[in-house]
C-alpha cells in the first residue's frame, strides 16, 4: 500500500519507532575499541535491483588484517517476531555491502528496543535464497502496479497503522466487487 497506492498513516507504533530511528538515521561515524561504526548509511545493489539506508554498520577489523569487515545491525522497536521478516530485510543489507564492498558478510545482528538484546543472524544459504525470493516477489508485485489481497492476520494487523486503509477483516471475508455484481445479475 505504501509504494504502489502510496498510502502512509501513522500510529503509536510507527512514532515509536521514528523516535528510536532518529539516532540512527543521522549520518555519522565514529571509532571505538578498533571498531568504526557508521549510521544512515546508503546501500544498493545493482544486481538485484535494491536501494536503501542501513540503521547501523559496523566495520570490524581482525587482528592481523587490513581490511575491515562489514557487520549491519538493525534497530526494531518491538520483540524478536515469529516470521523471518526482520532477518530478510537484515539479509538485504547484506547483499548490498558485499555487492558495494566486495566482501561476503557473513553474520550481522537484529536489536529489539522491547529486549534491549542484540539477535545473531547468520547470513546461510537458505535465508539468503528466501531473501532474493522476497526481493523478486516485490519487484514483481511493484511492476503489476497491484496492491496484493488483503488476509486479517489479528495482532499483526490490529496493531498496524494501515489497518483503517487496507479493511483486511472485510477484504479477506468478501468476494470482490465485481463478482458481487455478476452474482446479483444473474439472480
Amino acid at each position: 500500500m505504501i509504494h504502489v497506492e502510496r498510502i502512509w498513516t501513522e500510529n503509536v507504533y510507527t512514532a515509536e519507532g521514528r523516535v528510536l530511528h532518529e539516532a540512527a538515521d543521522k549520518p555519522h561515524a565514529e571509532t571505538r575499541r578498533g571498531v568504526r561504526t557508521v549510521t544512515a548509511m546508503p546501500l544498493s545493489n545493482a544486481e538485484l535491483g535494491i536501494t536503501g539506508i542501513a540503521d547501523v554498520v559496523e566495520f570490524h577489523r581482525l587482528e592481523g588484517e587490513h581490511v575491515e569487515h562489514a557487520y549491519p545491525v538493525e534497530y526494531k522497536r518491538g520483540r524478536p517476531k515469529a516470521h523471518r521478516a526482520d532477518e530478510v530485510q537484515l539479509c538485504a543489507q547484506a547483499l548490498c555491502l558485499e555487492f558495494m564492498l566486495k566482501q561476503t558478510v557473513g553474520e550481522g545482528a537484529l536489536f529489539y528496543g522491547k529486549t534491549r538484546r542484540r539477535c545473531i543472524v547468520p547470513f546461510d544459504l537458505e535465508l539468503r535464497v528466501l531473501t532474493v525470493s522476497v526481493i523478486d516477489c516485490v519487484h514483481k508485485l511493484l511492476h503489476a502496479g497491484r496492491t496484493p489481497a488483503a488476509s486479517y492476520e489479528s495482532r499483526r494487523c490490529d496493531s498496524c497503522s494501515l489497518i483503517d486503509d487496507c479493511q483486511p477483516r472485510v477484504m479477506s471475508r468478501h468476494a470482490s466487487v465485481k463478482n458481487w455484481f455478476d452474482s446479483q445479475l444473474e439472480g
